[in-house]
């Protein structure tokens, strides 16, 4: 069993392990059978999501390198302009500006995990572990605290370009000017708790960056966990031709349990649609078609989960935090030459005056 020192500092310097780059579009046929080639485009529709997280692997884990070469680099310049040692630059800037870990500290680590890691090692030897692992996660943190803090004093320009995931907006709701410059295309399932998750972040992404942002929303229902999500992506469908997608999006999102079609008609109602118009197109399944198609688009581009994203091609899988998406879009403004706008206090987001209680 590795020690908890390794298991916590793996945590925190977590780093995908290295997988083979992409195939070269100049070399399309990757294999030939009877005479007939094996192309790139049919291994892309076979391998999808797999291909893809390959890629995201590899590409992190250059990212992760090329970031480390970076922090020694000016580590290196900054202990030459003060004529120490890198080493004596550690020790003054990182150990001794880092709080030891406390008797009571390792005792709540190891009340807290004592099961998971320690259910066969005497406590004595589990608290030093749980010492030496906890300070060198300090000790990370605080060098790359140090190691930002010189970077944000040097021109520093990535060239490392992530892979990127071909995928079109089709004609679907969006939010944003269609010449911003970054687009985040969303698969999503409305009644799908992750989803809903991410409508506040989406919000506060919007908030921040503006016109410099464009989202795409496009349904990827999965009825087999969630039998209500394909009617709900109509209903949303049939709202968009009242021009109130956005309004019938955060309502339905906020009543997740209430997706059933008398309450979709009811949703509408609320909205002040025309509930006969309404009624019919969902009645009729005239966007069923679309619904599948959208589908059909996110599993070619990989899609096996909800919700998804795709920020300028670059996926982003689960109900990330903000932070996480502002890092992905701030690197494509910055690759842009686009400014990138301040951050804004988190908000506290008010009751919906259109979400009725969920029933």
């Amino acid at each position: 069993m590795p020690t908890v020192a390794l298991l916590i500092l793996a945590a925190a310097l977590l780093s995908p392990a290295a997988a083979p780059p992409t195939p070269s579009p100049s070399s399309p046929n990757l294999a030939v059978l009877d005479g007939q080639p094996i192309t790139a485009a049919e291994i892309e529709s076979i391998g999808g999501a797999n291909l893809t997280k390959a890629r995201m692997d590899y590409y992190n884990a250059q990212r992760g390198a090329v970031e480390e070469a970076i922090a020694r680099r000016l580590l290196d310049k900054e202990a030459k302009a003060r004529k120490i040692t890198v080493a004596e630059l550690i020790k003054a800037e990182v150990e001794t500006k880092v709080a030891p870990v406390t008797p009571e500290e390792q005792k709540s680590f190891y009340e807290a995990n004592k099961a998971r890691y320690f259910a066969n090692v005497p406590e004595p030897e589990a608290l030093k572990q749980i010492e030496m692992g906890l300070g060198q996660q300090r000790m990370q943190q605080r060098r790359a605290e140090y190691a930002s803090s010189l970077r944000a004093k040097a021109t520093v320009r990535l060239l490392l370009d992530p892979p990127r995931t071909e995928v079109v907006a089709d004609d679907d709701p969006a939010n944003g000017p269609a010449n911003a410059p970054v687009t985040i295309i969303e698969f999503s399932d409305f009644q799908c708790p992750y989803c809903s998750r991410v409508v506040p972040t989406m919000a506060r992404l919007k908030d921040r960056y503006g016109d410099s942002i464009r989202v795409v929303f496009r349904d990827f229902p999965i009825p087999q966990l969630h039998p209500n999500a394909t009617k709900a992506a109509e209903a949303g469908a049939c709202a968009n031709d009242q021009g109130k997608f956005w309004q019938m999006h955060d309502l339905m999102f906020a009543n997740q349990g209430r997706l059933d079609v008398s309450s979709l008609k009811q949703h509408a109602a609320t909205l002040g649609l025309d509930s006969a118009a309404f009624e019919k197109c969902l009645d009729s399944g005239k966007y069923t078609a679309e619904v599948q198609k959208d589908a059909a688009d996110g599993e070619k581009a990989g899609v096996q989960s909800t919700p998804a994203f795709f920020v300028n091609g670059r996926p982003l899988v689960g109900a990330q935090p903000y932070e996480q998406f502002a890092e992905v879009i701030n690197d494509e403004l910055g690759r842009l030459n686009r400014p990138v706008p301040p951050e804004k206090p988190a908000p506290v987001a008010p009751a919906s005056p259109l979400a009725p209680p969920a029933q």
